[in-house]
């Protein structure tokens, strides 16, 4: 016990400032409380990472086609082709590559189904293979509460806002006493001793990857949590969620253009007249919304009389999948116009903030990046309480 009481309540060093004190009893005692979980948050964190990538290869016979001399049938065809068979299509999603499959949803005897459909061929491929589902699901589980429900979640929350506050103690830390001590706080030497070497790997590894982990820390807490959600919407320049505002001319032109637009559906729904073909749909979306990308497309059903379109841009700077959305009525009216740029902050933020979380804003190459940040994470919490073991053998 006398050990523990010295490695866990030492004394403050000879000219260590009392800021870099606490923070470092601070970084010792959250760590050490918090590194199971941090380190299980982390791996599961890296094996969520390419879900997606893993069942593409499991379905890798369906999601990936040749492409042949001969143009992709339009969408009018396939769903012609469909009605043959007594399926009505409801949804329709055209990817941007075109070696990858279409994805076809339709309604059959009154039941809701989804599959690949080869556009070149004209053959359907086949429902997903969803044996790596159940796996998936224990993962995110895991992830988000470690497997024991709401305590669970609680425990993962506590530890995760632990983490935040121990990246910003170990930057303190970080702090060179001399600015000529700054590249050794940046390198890692290869040819060091074994406890040298952990150290480095603590002190370096950690500062490069704290904007990184700190930001997927926060975005994780922010989907978790709703006071992390209302805190970041707030600090983005939006309105607090829980905030009741007295009606001002703004809210009442929000809740007209609401009701104009509710009125007009009802209308609509009414509306019997021939409906606009699906090629039609898609060539005046790509007119409104003028790049090529992933395009989605939900037709009319006894819900929502207009057909919905989502379409993924990545013409920007950095590539990243930004979603646009517009829709048209049976007669192939443009009806509404929502896109990512004209949004606010915070609502871009709101709408983006799972593909920051886990890394999926710019495709696989910013999930192999989250991977490797991850593993860091990972290694984090081992580095430190080897630092912390060596230091504790040491004592007398």
């Amino acid at each position: 016990m006398r050990k523990f009481r010295k490695t866990l309540l030492r004394k403050k060093r000879k000219n260590e400032s009392l800021l870099k004190y606490i923070m470092a009893m601070l970084h010792l005692w959250m760590g050490l409380i918090s590194s199971l979980v941090i380190m299980t948050v982390c791996i599961s964190g890296c094996l969520y990472a390419f879900k997606n990538q893993i069942s593409d290869w499991v379905n890798r016979d369906k999601v990936f086609v040749s492409t042949p001399l001969v143009s992709a049938k339009n969408p009018d065809a396939i769903a012609a082709d469909l009605k043959k068979q007594g399926k009505e299509l409801t949804a329709l999603m055209v990817p941007e590559s075109a070696s990858r499959s279409y994805v076809i949803s339709y309604r059959k005897s009154g039941l809701e189904y989804s599959s690949f459909y080869n556009p070149y061929s004209g053959s359907e491929l086949g429902m997903a293979n969803v044996s790596m589902d159940h796996f998936f699901e224990m993962v995110l589980d895991l992830h988000r509460n470690l497997m024991m429900g709401k305590a669970g979640r609680q425990i993962n929350g506590a530890a995760v806002l632990m983490f935040c506050l121990l990246l910003l103690s170990g930057f303190v830390l970080w702090i060179p006493k001399k600015w000529k001590h700054l590249k050794q706080s940046l390198t890692i030497k290869g040819g060091a001793k074994f406890h040298r070497l952990i150290y480095d790997l603590h002190n370096a590894l950690g500062f490069y990857t704290m904007v990184m982990l700190l930001f997927m820390a926060v975005t994780g807490l922010y989907i978790t949590y709703p006071w992390v959600k209302n805190l970041m919407i707030v600090s983005l320049g939006g309105e607090s969620i829980s905030q009741i505002s007295t009606a001002s001319e703004e809210d009442n032109n929000a809740f007209g253009n609401l009701m104009e637009d509710m009125l007009a559906r009802q209308k609509e729904k009414k509306n019997g007249s021939d409906v606009v073909s699906l090629s039609e749909i898609f060539r005046k979306a790509n007119q409104a919304l003028p790049y090529h990308g992933t395009t989605t497309v939900e037709f009319p059903n006894k819900e929502n009389p207009r057909f919905t379109v989502t379409k993924i841009n990545t013409q920007n700077f950095l590539g990243a999948m930004l979603p646009d959305e517009i829709t048209f009525d049976r007669q192939g009216n443009l009806k509404s116009k929502d896109l990512f740029s004209d949004k606010t902050l915070d609502k871009q933020f709101t709408s983006l903030s799972k593909p920051l979380h886990t890394g999926e804003i710019l495709g696989v190459r910013s999930i192999v990046f989250y991977f490797f940040i991850c593993l860091i994470g990972f290694s984090l919490p081992v580095t430190g309480f080897l630092i912390w073991w060596h230091k504790f053998s040491k004592v007398r």
